[in-house]
């Protein structure tokens, strides 16, 4: 599997996660969180378990989705 962050410079990946974060309102704090992911097959993202865990995964898949979007890359869905 390649990396879907090839060939992306770290400060248009920092500026797409900061924006994405912004519009999903996730704060600051959480967005290491979500590097992760970028990296990862979907299958492999966490879900969320209806815990209420702070912060739900699916607020970092939803980061995760938008930056990638933002950056031209594509989701792997594996």
């Amino acid at each position: 599997m390649s990396d879907p962050l090839d060939g992306v410079p770290a400060e248009a990946l920092d500026r797409a996660l900061d924006e994405s974060a912004d519009e999903a309102g996730l704060p600051e704090y959480y967005r290491s969180c979500v590097r992760p992911l970028l990296r990862m097959p979907t299958s492999q993202w966490p879900r969320c378990c209806g815990g209420g865990c702070e912060p739900c995964s699916e607020s970092l898949r939803r980061v995760a989705s938008l930056t990638l979007a933002r950056l031209g890359r594509s989701v792997v869905d594996r």
